[in-house]
């Protein structure tokens, strides 16, 4: 690889690092506001709205500037918001601000890999772009974690720093998402290194009616093609589910294996673990060409999560989340090579993951939905669990909260499960062309 891929690796890391911290600082800012327990998914609506809104245009964006510019304007653009929470404005919006920067991000650090190599290392290269951004959500909900403790932090090392600022009021979340400000810089400063590359498929008009009728043309044109509709539904229905159950395993966490918050966002990271595993053995054994026999794991994934429900001591948790997550990155990876590869045959890159972004985050925002409503009506889910039969958990009666996370690892399971066998028996037979 040339050394100016690893320059776009070291700058994806930094922002994904400081992303996926920022997700568990922003969480215990709403719980030091205290905050109803549903806006913990309604704080990643916020973020994921902002890749659906602007769709039509952060592709168009992507290919229109050279992707190193890019990513430096969405970093920044991440700093504002990180600013926004230090200066006290709701969790939930400043969160949105940082996902405006993100959907600006997303098409450009994958555009630039279609653009920078040859389609024979695009596998290659995402197992390593999945594998570097699996490391910064380790590190991320490590990183988020201990930011969080008190009488751990930095805080107590930089104190007299701090207070020259006039910065010494602040809270543990806060302290964190100052942290995180400081990985945003340094993601922005790796950006202006990133080489330049011929600028693909620009828009001959840049009028928003324009925009958003040649948005919708791509959006079309993906799921005409069929090798772009089956990569296209497999992502969407991969990160749907993934930020579904990140969520699901912090509440798996507390309730099964008696974890705080701190311990429940490193176990967040574990299955992280997995997908990196996973997208290692996907570059050794798949090739493009072949990336469609990788449903089959989709199918077993499904059934992985519903082991949820059976596990109570912490070192069988462990296990069960890195087989989920291996099985996730084996199958993910070429599929987001697929997609890229036909994207940029037919669109160019960063339309074409504009429009993945669209779709997955559609997905993300519909299941953090269907999440938050199972939150709301755990005492109904409780006493339908109780007619069917369900009247105790490990002893002790049914509790609300029980309830809820028993439905919600229920449906979710079942749904993936479901989808991919969908998905495989349709699609299995479909040829790659090149």
């Amino acid at each position: 690889m040339p050394l100016g891929f690893y320059t776009i690796l070291l700058a994806q890391f930094l922002s994904a690092l400081a992303d996926n911290s920022l997700l568990f600082a922003a969480i215990a800012l709403l719980k030091e506001l205290a905050a109803p327990p549903e806006y913990v998914p309604i704080l990643q609506q916020f973020f994921v709205v902002s890749y659906i809104v602007l769709a039509p245009f952060v592709g168009a964006f992507s290919d229109a500037l050279p992707k190193g510019r890019v990513m430096f304007i969405s970093n920044l653009i991440k700093l504002a918001g990180c600013l926004a929470m230090l200066g006290g404005i709701n969790p939930l919006f400043a969160y949105a601000l940082v996902g405006l920067g993100a959907a600006a991000y997303s098409p450009a650090k994958y555009g630039i890999l279609t653009e920078y190599l040859p389609s024979s290392q695009l596998v290659l290269a995402n197992s390593w772009m999945e594998g570097l951004t699996v490391l910064a959500i380790i590190l991320g909900a490590v990183a988020g974690g201990v930011l969080l403790i008190p009488d751990l932090n930095l805080y107590f090392l930089l104190r007299s720093g701090l207070v020259s600022l006039g910065l010494h009021s602040l809270s543990s979340p806060q302290f964190a998402i100052l942290i995180i400000l400081l990985l945003y810089v340094a993601a922005a400063a790796v950006n202006l290194y990133i080489p330049k590359v011929h600028r693909d498929h620009g828009l001959p008009r840049k009028n928003p009616w324009y925009v958003i009728k040649d948005f919708a043309v791509s959006f079309m044109m993906l799921w005409r093609d069929p090798l772009g509709k089956v990569s296209l539904a497999v992502t969407t229905l991969f990160w749907g589910v993934g930020s579904t159950l990140r969520l699901i395993v912090l509440v798996w966490a507390t309730l099964q294996l008696n974890f705080d918050l701190e311990e429940s966002t490193q176990l967040t990271a574990v299955s992280a673990v997995g997908i990196a595993l996973g997208s290692v053995a996907a570059a050794k054994w798949v090739r493009l060409e072949n990336s469609l026999k990788v449903l089959p794991v989709g199918i077993a994934m499904g059934g992985a999560i519903l082991g949820m429900l059976f596990v109570h001591q912490w070192h069988v948790a462990v296990i069960l989340l890195i087989t989920a997550g291996a099985m996730g990155g084996f199958f993910v990876v070429p599929m987001n090579a697929l997609l890229q590869h036909r994207g940029h045959q037919m669109m160019g890159a960063g339309h074409s993951i504009a429009v993945q972004n669209f779709n997955e985050n559609i997905s993300i925002l519909a299941m953090l939905g269907a999440y938050a409503l199972v939150i709301r009506a755990d005492i109904p889910i409780r006493t339908m669990m109780q007619n069917i039969g369900i009247e105790s958990l490990k002893g002790r009666p049914l509790v609300p909260t029980e309830a809820a996370f028993y439905a919600s690892v229920i449906l979710l399971g079942l749904f993936i499960s479901g989808l991919m066998l969908v998905l495989y028996r349709r699609y299995r037979h479909v040829e790659y062309t090149d």
